[in-house]
Parts: C-alpha cells; sequence; structure tokens
C-alpha cells in the first residue's frame, strides 16, 4: 500500500487502517439521458469557503504547495527557454541575416517540431499525475519509455522538415536570403530535434514526482555553460550560426544525459524499476491521447518547457513571424517580431511553470478524490500567474525605450520593437493566465475538448483576422498581431467558462467509474471506494478514464 504520508503534495489522507467511515464515499444515480452524481466528499479534503479568514487560509496552505512546484518549475522553464533566447541575442550581434534566420528556425521550423512533441509529451501529464496521485508509481516508467517510443519516430519523421527547410520556406514566400540561410541552420539543428524527443517525457515524468529541483539545477548549470561557450564561439571566435548550432544542440545533449543518469540512479524508487516490454504495449491508446494534447497543449515556443504555450499556440505565434516575412522591410519585420516574441517567451515562463504545477496538483487531488481542493489550486493559480503577469508587463512599459538595444544594433530595430512594447504588454498579461488554465485542462485530461476550442479561436478567427487587419486594412505588423491577440483572447475567455461550469465532485466520480468497470461492478459509483480500491487502478484503466470519458 502507498505511505500516502510521503506525498507532501497531496491533501492529507489520514489513518489508512481506519474504518470506512473515514474513506471516500461515492454515490451515483444515473438517468438514462445523463450522468448525475450526488457525492459525498471525502473527509480529508478542504472544506467548503464560508467568509474571508477561511479563504485566505486556504489560499496561503495551496500557495505553499503551488510554489513548492512551480518555484522550480518556472526556474527550469527560463534556463531552458534562455538557452535559445541567448542564441537569438548572439545572433543579434552577428548580423541582422543572421538574426533573422536563427528565428525563422526557432520559431517556424523547431517551434512546429517542438509544440508537436512538447504536446504530445504533455499526455504524461494526465496518466502521470493521476497515477501518482492513486499511488501507481511502478506505472511511470512505463509511461515515459511509451513517451519515447513515440517522440523519437515522430522526430524521424519530423527531420524531413528540417532537412527540406529551405526550399519549404522559399516556396511558402519567405525571402531567398532568409529561407537559404534559415535552411542550413535547420539542418545544423537536427539533433536538437531528438533531443526534444528525449527531454519532454522525462520532464513529465520527474514533473509528476515533485522532483523538479533537480531539473532547475541542471538546467541553470548548463545555461551558465551555454552563455559562456555561445559568446566564445559565435562572437569572440566569429563562427557565427555554426557556433550557435554546435553550443545550443551540446546544451540539449547535457541536459537529457543528467536527467537520465538522475532517474536510473535510484533516487525515483518505485517510479524507475527499468526498461520494459510493457513499453509496447496499448500504444495505440498512447498516441491517442499524445495527439489530443499535441493539439491543445502549450506553447505553452516554449522551453518546456518551453511549454511555451500549447502546441496550436506556438504554431499559432510562429505564423505570426511567419506572415511577418511577407511585409516590405521583412528583415526588419521578422528581426523586431522576433526579439518581442523571446521576451514574450520568457515573461510566459512564470505561466508555463505554474502550468506545469497546477497540472500536477489537479491530477494530484483528482486521483486522491479531493474535488475541492482541486478547484481552490486553480483559484490560486490563476489570480497568481495574472497578478506576476501585470508587474511583468508594467516592468516593460517602464523600459520600453531602453531594452531593445540588448537584442540588437540596428536602429530601425529598436524602434519598432519599442512602438511594439504596449502590444506586447498586452500579451503578457494573457498569456500569463491562459497557459494556467491549460494545465488545469491537461491535469484532468481534457486535452480533446479543448483542442477544437483552440482550432476555432486561433486559425478560423484569429489568424483570419490578423490578415485582414495586417494586409487589407494596411496596419502591418501591429494589424496581424491585433487579430491573432484577439483569438487568444476569445479562447481565454471560453477556458474560463468551461472550467467555470466544472463539476468538479463529478470528475471524480468519472475517475471513480473507469475503477469500478476494471473491477466488473458496472458503471454505478454506489459503495465506499478504498484507498486499496485506487491503488488497483491499472494503466489500461487509465487509458479508458481518459480517453473514454470525453
Amino acid at each position: 500500500m502507498a505511505d500516502y504520508s510521503r506525498q507532501p503534495l497531496l491533501s492529507p489522507r489520514g489513518n489508512q487502517n481506519e474504518n470506512d467511515d473515514q474513506l471516500m464515499s461515492f454515490t451515483r444515480s444515473i438517468t438514462s439521458n445523463s450522468f448525475a452524481s450526488s457525492f459525498a466528499a471525502d473527509p480529508d479534503d478542504i472544506q467548503p469557503i464560508n467568509g474571508a479568514r477561511d479563504f485566505f487560509r486556504e489560499f496561503l496552505r495551496e500557495s505553499k504547495k503551488l510554489w513548492f512546484l512551480a518555484a522550480p518549475a518556472i526556474f527550469t522553464s527560463v534556463c531552458q527557454y534562455s538557452l535559445g533566447a541567448i542564441t537569438q541575442v548572439f545572433s543579434g550581434h552577428v548580423g541582422t541575416l543572421e538574426l533573422a534566420a536563427v528565428s525563422v528556425e526557432n520559431s517556424v521550423i523547431a517551434g512546429f517540431s517542438f509544440g508537436l512533441m512538447l504536446g504530445m509529451g504533455s499526455a504524461l501529464e494526465t496518466l502521470c499525475g493521476q497515477a501518482f496521485g492513486a499511488g501507481q508509481l511502478d506505472m511511470l516508467g512505463i509511461y515515459m519509455q511509451r513517451s519515447w517510443l513515440i517522440l523519437n519516430t515522430t522526430a524521424i519523421l519530423l527531420s524531413l522538415v528540417y532537412i527540406f527547410a529551405g526550399s519549404l520556406l522559399r516556396l511558402i514566400g519567405q525571402t531567398a536570403a532568409i529561407s537559404k540561410a534559415a535552411g542550413i541552420f535547420s539542418i545544423w539543428m537536427i539533433p536538437q530535434l531528438f533531443a526534444y524527443a528525449f527531454n519532454f517525457p522525462m520532464a513529465k515524468f520527474l514533473q509528476s514526482q515533485s522532483k523538479i529541483m533537480v531539473m532547475a539545477v541542471i538546467s541553470v548549470s548548463v545555461l551558465i555553460l551555454h552563455t559562456i561557450f555561445s559568446w566564445l564561439l559565435m562572437l569572440k571566435l566569429k563562427w557565427g550560426l555554426v557556433g550557435a548550432a554546435v553550443v545550443l544542440n551540446a546544451s540539449w545533449v547535457i541536459i537529457d544525459l543528467s536527467q537520465f543518469v538522475y532517474i536510473i540512479s535510484g533516487t525515483c524508487g518505485r517510479a524507475w524499476n527499468g526498461f520494459s516490454l510493457k513499453a509496447f504495449q496499448n500504444l495505440w491508446g498512447f498516441v491517442k491521447l499524445s495527439l489530443a494534447s499535441a493539439v491543445m497543449l502549450c506553447p505553452d515556443l516554449d522551453s518546456k518547457d518551453f511549454k511555451s504555450f500549447c502546441s496550436l499556440e506556438v504554431w499559432y505565434f510562429m505564423a505570426l513571424i511567419l506572415f511577418a516575412g511577407y511585409l516590405k522591410n521583412a528583415e526588419i519585420a521578422v528581426d523586431a517580431l522576433s526579439i518581442c516574441m523571446n521576451i514574450l517567451g520568457w515573461t510566459v515562463m512564470v505561466a508555463l511553470g505554474m502550468n506545469a504545477a497546477i497540472s500536477v496538483r489537479i491530477s494530484n487531488e483528482l486521483g486522491a478524490a479531493h474535488p475541492r481542493t482541486a478547484k481552490f489550486a486553480l483559484v490560486v493559480a490563476v489570480s497568481s500567474s495574472f497578478v506576476i503577469g501585470l508587474i511583468l508587463a508594467a516592468i516593460l512599459l517602464i523600459f520600453r525605450k531602453s531594452y531593445p538595444t540588448l537584442f540588437s544594433s540596428d536602429v530601425k530595430v529598436q524602434k519598432l520593437v519599442e512602438e511594439l512594447t504596449p502590444l506586447l504588454a498586452l500579451c503578457i498579461v494573457i498569456d500569463n493566465v491562459q497557459p494556467v488554465l491549460s494545465g488545469v485542462a491537461i491535469g484532468a485530461g481534457w486535452q480533446a475538448v479543448v483542442a477544437y476550442v483552440n482550432i476555432a479561436c486561433y486559425y478560423v478567427f484569429g489568424i483570419p483576422l490578423g490578415l485582414i487587419l495586417g494586409y487589407k486594412v494596411g496596419l502591418g505588423v501591429k494589424g496581424i498581431w491585433y487579430g491573432m491577440l484577439s483569438g487568444t483572447v476569445v479562447q481565454t475567455l471560453i477556458l474560463f467558462l468551461i472550467i467555470y461550469r466544472t463539476n468538479w465532485n463529478k470528475e471524480v466520480c468519472f475517475y471513480c467509474r473507469g475503477q469500478n468497470k476494471k473491477m466488473g461492478r458496472g458503471n454505478r459509483c454506489q459503495r465506499k471506494q478504498t484507498l486499496k480500491d485506487f491503488q488497483r487502478l491499472e494503466v489500461s484503466e487509465l487509458h479508458t478514464s481518459v480517453l473514454g470519458t470525453y
């Protein structure tokens, strides 16, 4: 039996040997047309909030749990995102063409691949998080190995995009100079593609167990070395883009090797039992959840852990830079937008760290049958990210005349960045909330539903509006960004509505129903479920509960 006293991020479970009156009680009445349920909350769940004193007491308590996860996750996200961002910064001091080439490769080619594989790897946030909450530690390593198989297969296919990047960019209308430089740089960056395939599953594996501090230590160590060697090779030795590729590839490989050594060293206990043939079982169910996560998840660009928003949002802002390449003075427009996206990525790392934390909190608490705790964790995460977003936006507006010089020595690029700063500040506030809402959806297993919302808001509404404002109305870069930001606003509002209408008691009952099917008791959730019942839940039933419910 799992020792829940050793799981500090779960609400306390009490004495595991007490009678049934201290165990979970689920009562379900099912009609032919709906899934109605009456739910008796677990006594270890937080009590209803009845006043300001209760609210602030629980807010402080939940904040401690959330920031225990979020702080190292944010730090890790910032460090890993900074690898590519610092490479772009040094490229801006090599030349405008070099900056444009790195920006297009990083945002369009690598951004597309990064978004797809980050999203697919984020399926582990649901499965590993709920398995950990239910005490199924043995399955975490199996899930990670399955994700390795799927993501490396995906990387092999995506390598063709890197190989033919120059021709593809020219085909879609990018200038010949940018296409050629970005195409060459893309081929050099193929090792990073496979580093992503190994990194994302390991990151989710460690996050689900709250082992984030080791990721932070590894990331900051690599970042320091990355900065030193980028300066040495790109500027001092004048290797230019060759130096950028060598250092960036090496940095990601070192991160992967360090995390893997940590995992197999025995520090993860039952979560890692070595390589297993079980990783080849139930692959199709895992692929379906991975693809749904890829379409939905964030971008969270990213780091993640660049989890830079959702996969769709990565591609969404990738399209913003791509469209800028069709404007007059394409190099200036692309350079200015890439600087803005760079800064946006850095600031959104806070939300992405919170995204990782809230995914773990929601999935752990649902797996442990604590619906009120899961709901309150959402309130704490969203409010915290919103306030931090306001602070970061204010700082950016205050220093809008000075910070562009850090990224480029070209006066025209600096001027355009300054003009785009108010729009960037607004985007920072919105994108500090949206990834947190996405993290809630990931933790609850709603990837497929939210994927449709993202497609409609981003690609049916946002991009067409941006193209009309940018080209037809003649607003240029600002017009494209106005339209696409509108799509993000609509998507965020819809996520708010979905989460606001969520019945968290029913979410736990969905989880319970999957167990009853496994135990041969049908769909009715009308008996007291014990912790032992939760521990008997296996991987196939986790797939059923996540994939079958929605």
